[in-house]
């Protein structure tokens, strides 16, 4: 089995379009859920919080730049995640595509790289796995 993450982006319309019926989108998103959860590959679905309430830390000078959300030239934002442990990435693909989602919006399904796969000299960096004790 593998990890792969379903990262939920919408556009400014996209999620105009989802508040529109909030009620409706969050109904088909539980069973949604249900049905990850009955088939035993649901690791973890976080959303996130209104972009206008995060910040960005940019880094490129001597010392990093922090602003304010909402998010100037960003056409799509991250608004989420399902982190599902499936056999493959067709079976991420499967469950992407019956996930609820309005006009606009996509799932980007990625792997989660295993902690086997860290570079050999990032432990020397100060970079270490999560998980890892």
């Amino acid at each position: 089995m593998s990890k792969y993450m379903l990262i939920m982006r919408g556009t400014d319309e996209s999620n105009a379009a989802m508040m529109a019926d909030i009620d409706r989108e969050m109904a088909a998103t539980r069973a949604y859920i249900e049905d990850l959860l009955k088939a035993g590959v649901l690791l973890a679905a976080e959303g996130l919080d209104d972009p206008a309430r995060g910040v960005v830390v940019a880094f490129g000078g001597e010392k990093p730049v922090v602003t304010d959300g909402p998010y100037g030239e960003t056409r799509e934002l991250f608004g989420g995640y399902f982190l599902l442990d499936v056999s493959s990435q067709e079976e991420a693909v499967e469950w992407a595509t019956r996930m609820p989602a309005v006009a606009g919006s996509k799932i980007e399904v990625r792997r989660v790289a295993g902690d086997d796969e860290v570079p050999r000299g990032s432990e020397a960096a100060g970079v270490e796995s999560a998980g890892r004790d």
